[in-house]
């Protein structure tokens, strides 16, 4: 942002003073998340502390204490004469599990013991219930398909028993549904694995926690793309990592950036969305596909590939994973199932060596103990007789005509005001807005008139105002309203 005046403080920095949590605290917990988050990006100058503690309603010489924190801590920069300014994470002078007291990250709250708070975790989700929604990207639950899985998860239950136990029964159902789940990926992903090179998980985020759980230790370097997704890269530093950013070009990450990184650190982790990078909609290029396994075997760091959105590619070619390709077994491929089934049987999952799987089960067994033996049946069942494919397809063709229709809406309605391009996959679209304006009082606007944008879906820094427009949930006459809100809040917004 131009002016560090402009940036609408208090809609991302919230004081409770109601609370035990001191008021400085409660100041260095709520910056760090919102640089973390990306509402502070990396260069972003604050105002004076005179300023700032009028903006905030707090005491200049709290303010000046929770400064000093997050100084310590390497989250900001004071220079003489110029400023305070935010480091970006691959800055910070501190490891990532910088150092909290006692007092900081433990509380009470008059309840008879104290727990630990994390200043990481906290959900920067929202809800509303206004008519019209946005979102990153998620399928149209209008769309399940309920009968046939109902039919067959009914059918199951009614089976007849049999003399074995349940854990025999379990144990024959869960190696079932590895060897056809790990074939639908070897035929649908390309990639080569047994069911020894598998885990399944209950959903996504548990596939992406266990492998961070076992394979970063604090304070390991780990280098992700910038902007990136707020959900992993909360996951990530809460293993106590050290992030490093690196920016994004128009054929995926900086490779010539990431190769000066690991000239001079040790780097533990690339995670990478390579096929379709979140937030840009970006696929990473055949060529820097090459040089970053490469770049991988030469300095030894895993890539984390986390392929979350492969059901909804529209291409009869999609691109394959990096995994696909990976003959160094440098590659760790996280991804998920079934976006489209009802909620419950969606799964997440992890290739990998069989000797990280076994211990990635290690772990899961605390997490997961039990196996849904009616789930896994259904699901087997649903991909040896082919519905698994005819059910992608359909999905594919109804969201393919969505987004042809909401890239026609938003080159008729917002036409001159944006710049986008049509990505082959994923149910979202990357917008830059060509003008420069507030997102966050856009944000208000939008809402006056029945159109809700999270925040997780707003980017803003200096040179970049862009939104994440999530169009696979919308119908079209839902998706004309939405587009035609924006038009209007922009208006509005830029004649003020």
């Amino acid at each position: 942002m131009d002016s560090p005046v402009e940036i609408p403080f208090k809609s991302f920095i919230q004081l409770k003073p109601e609370e035990s949590t001191a008021i400085y605290l409660q100041l260095v917990f709520e910056f760090i998340k919102a640089i973390q988050t990306g509402f502070l990006p990396e260069g972003t100058k604050l105002p004076g502390t005179r300023i700032l503690c009028k903006v905030l309603s707090v005491n200049r010489n709290t303010l000046i204490k929770a400064f000093q924190d997050l100084e310590s801590q390497g989250w900001i920069e004071t220079l003489p004469n110029k400023g305070t300014f935010i480091l970006s994470q691959q800055k910070q002078k501190n490891k990532a599990e910088f150092s909290i007291s006692k007092e900081q990250n433990t509380t009470s709250d008059n309840i008879g013991f104290s727990f630990q708070r994390s200043t990481i975790l906290e959900s920067p989700i929202e809800i509303s219930n206004l008519p019209y929604q946005f979102n990153d990207g998620m399928p149209d639950l209008r769309l399940v398909q309920t009968d046939v899985l109902a039919r067959l998860y009914v059918s199951k239950l009614k089976r007849r028993k049999t003399s074995k136990t349940y854990e025999q029964i379990e144990l024959r159902s869960h190696s079932n549904f590895k060897t056809h789940f790990s074939n639908y990926l070897n035929l649908t992903r390309g990639i080569r694995i047994s069911t020894s090179n598998l885990l399944t998980t209950s959903s996504h985020e548990i596939a992406l926690y266990l492998v961070t759980k076992v394979l970063i230790t604090p304070g390991d370097k780990v280098i992700v793309a910038s902007p990136g997704y707020y959900m992993s890269n909360m996951t990530l530093t809460n293993t106590g990592a050290q992030i490093i950013s690196i920016p994004v070009n128009e054929d995926g990450i900086d490779t010539k950036k990431l190769k000066e990184i690991c000239e001079t650190t040790k780097i533990r982790v690339l995670y990478l969305t390579s096929n379709y990078h979140y937030p840009t909609t970006i696929s990473l290029s055949a060529k820097k596909r090459i040089e970053v396994l490469e770049l991988a075997n030469q300095y030894g760091f895993v890539i984390l590939e986390d392929d979350y959105d492969f059901e909804f590619h529209y291409d009869n070619n999609p691109v394959l994973p990096l995994a696909a390709f990976d003959s160094n077994q440098k590659v760790v491929y996280i991804g998920s199932f079934g976006k489209s089934l009802p909620s419950g049987f969606s799964y997440g999952f992890v290739a990998a060596p069989a000797e990280f799987i076994k211990e990635l089960e290690k772990h899961q067994n605390i997490l997961e103990p039990r196996i849904d033996v009616i789930k896994e049946q259904v699901l087997t069942e649903w991909i040896t007789e082919g519905e698994v494919h005819r059910l992608s397809k359909k999905n594919k063709k109804i969201y393919k005509e969505r987004r042809d229709y909401f890239v026609s809406i938003l080159n008729e309605k917002l036409k001159g005001k944006i710049k986008f391009k049509v990505p082959p996959r994923g149910l979202a679209i990357w917008v830059e807005w060509l003008d420069h304006f507030n997102l966050i009082q856009f944000q208000k606007e939008c809402s006056k008139h029945g159109l809700f944008l999270p925040k997780t879906i707003l980017y803003q820094s200096k040179n970049l105002t862009a939104t994440r427009l999530g169009f696979g949930h919308l119908e079209k006459e839902e998706m004309e309203k939405a587009v035609s809100i924006l038009s209007e809040s922009l208006e509005i917004i830029l004649e003020k």
